[in-house]
């Protein structure tokens, strides 16, 4: 049995639990998502719980049968308290600014940055050099700030570049510093 998927996904107060056949639909006070699971896996709803359950112990089933639990907790999650990614700008010049809804981001190329803020992602710049991605979807989050990071992977020499919040950039030393 999978220790994951065995555990019933618990609805807080405020959120909804719908379930169409395969199709989840979870509405809670920041927003709506919907999804459709494999056809393999059983989810109910029993007072206050979700509870997924698999029909035979098939390697394809087992895999499933954690993922579907996750994915439905991911989705009550991000309705009721929403996820957010924190990235800093390294760099002599990097900065960011909002434009309305979307992200203008100066990264020493010869023109700004303009990242526009998809459906259900919000940003925020406390500062400068710090950028938030707020959403409800776990997924559609780490997406966005991954296309964010793309425009400038932290490099290991200088440690330039746009990075996760708390993220490592193992340094290197550059030719000059290596004497024989």
């Amino acid at each position: 049995m999978s220790r994951i998927g065995k555990m019933p996904v618990t609805i807080p107060a405020g959120v909804e639990v719908k379930v169409d056949g395969q199709t989840v639909t979870v509405k809670g006070p920041k927003g709506e998502l919907t999804r459709t699971f494999n056809d393999m896996m059983d989810i109910k709803v029993e007072g206050n719980e979700v509870i997924v359950e698999r029909p035979d112990d098939s390697r394809e089933a087992k895999s499933f049968h954690g993922l579907t639990r996750t994915l439905i907790n991911n989705m009550v999650q991000g309705v009721s308290e929403g996820y957010s990614k924190k990235l800093e700008l390294v760099g002599v010049g990097y900065r960011a600014a909002l434009k309305g809804k979307d992200l203008e981001i100066q990264l020493g190329f010869s023109h700004p940055v303009v990242v526009e803020a998809p459906e259900n992602i919000t940003f925020e710049v406390p500062s400068q050099t710090e950028i938030i991605v707020n959403g409800i979807s776990k997924e559609q989050v780490g997406q966005v700030a991954a296309d964010i990071r793309k425009w400038r992977k932290p490099e290991p020499y200088k440690g330039k570049g746009i990075r996760y919040e708390g993220e490592y950039v193992r340094r290197k030393l550059g030719k000059a510093a290596k004497s024989e």
